[in-house]
């Protein structure tokens, strides 16, 4: 059985030569996945202002209330 690690230290990940999944460049990171490029690109595009919201939840009329709940001892 292997045992369980409750936290790691990243230095110990030497950094890895491999392709960007989005843009297919060559980069060295310790982790896989996007380059610090594409992630730069990604935040400044998808960057939105929150909105807020001012509705009421309100559930849909095929929904009932929980059976345990309701029941009477």
């Amino acid at each position: 059985m292997r045992p369980v690690m409750d936290s790691y230290d990243a230095n110990v990940f030497a950094p890895e030569a491999f392709d960007c999944p989005r843009c297919a460049q060559v980069t060295t990171q310790r982790f896989a996945g996007l380059c610090a490029a594409c992630v730069e690109q990604l935040r400044t595009a998808m960057r939105r202002e929150a909105a807020e919201i001012d509705a009421e939840y309100v559930p849909k009329m095929n929904v009932t209330a929980n059976a345990v709940a309701l029941r009477d001892d």
